[in-house]
């Protein structure tokens, strides 16, 4: 997969000058930050009955205040169909929220791409799948850590350490990372893309366009169902 804390929570104008946008006024950062979170405890609970204790519907609306525009951003069906896309894929890709890291501890060494002039400080094994989206890549580790004012690089394990720190590297691929695609996650939801293009720009055509159209329904199914849970109707274009 492409994937790419918040000591003192991350401030929203940081993760918007990482999208290369212009800070709002003051004013208009709360009035964005005071939009209910879209998803309640209770419909959290039902969607990941069996997750690890670690993900925390806390952590997850903790790392949403360095995002503020993620599921805050359109009419209310736009945003809670951008909170069942966003954790469709983090079902899909953690199990339901079941495992923390990459399982496969063979691969834990591909992550490490020593061409990168700050190469693998924390260890060419160290930058292994974490989180809700499984952060992976050495690159990716300082990235995110650079975006959210963390240094991922020197201690990618934060991310399996710190709840918020978990959900935030998520949010920070969704918001701000093509991937594979054309567009972020976010911006496929808010512009009416459909949930098709946001498993493009997690898998590309690793699972679009007949790769692995199994494992591309498992999304889907996954996203009709959540859509379902925050009482909102799914949209056009759901498969790529």
């Amino acid at each position: 997969m492409f994937r790419r804390g918040l000591r003192g929570l991350l401030a929203p104008v940081m993760a918007l000058a990482c999208l290369g946008a212009a800070a709002p006024a003051a004013g208009a950062h709360e009035a964005r930050r005071a939009v209910p979170f879209v998803v309640s405890e209770s419909q959290f609970e039902r969607m990941f009955p069996d997750r690890d204790p670690f993900f925390t519907y806390a952590g997850l609306v903790e790392a949403t205040r360095s995002y503020p525009g993620f599921a805050r951003t359109g009419n209310l069906f736009v945003r809670r169909q951008e909170a069942a896309a966003f954790l469709a894929n983090v079902s899909h890709e953690t199990g339901g929220l079941h495992y923390k890291v990459a399982q496969d501890q063979s691969t834990y060494p591909v992550f490490c791409d020593t061409t990168q002039p700050y190469g693998c400080p924390a260890g060419q094994d160290a930058y292994y799948g974490r989180g809700a989206i499984m952060l992976s890549w050495n690159f990716n580790y300082k990235a995110a850590g650079d975006a959210l004012g963390l240094d991922l690089l020197d201690n990618p394990w934060l991310v399996e350490q710190d709840p918020a720190v978990a959900w935030a590297t998520a949010l920070w691929y969704w918001d701000t990372q093509n991937g594979p695609g054309t567009m972020t996650g976010h911006q496929a939801m808010v512009r009416h893309a459909g949930f098709g293009e946001t498993i493009r720009s997690l898998n590309g055509t690793a699972e679009c366009d007949g790769g692995d159209p199994a494992r591309m329904q498992h999304r889907v199914g996954l996203y009709l169902r959540f859509a379902r849970t925050l009482h909102t109707p799914p949209g056009r274009r759901v498969t790529c």
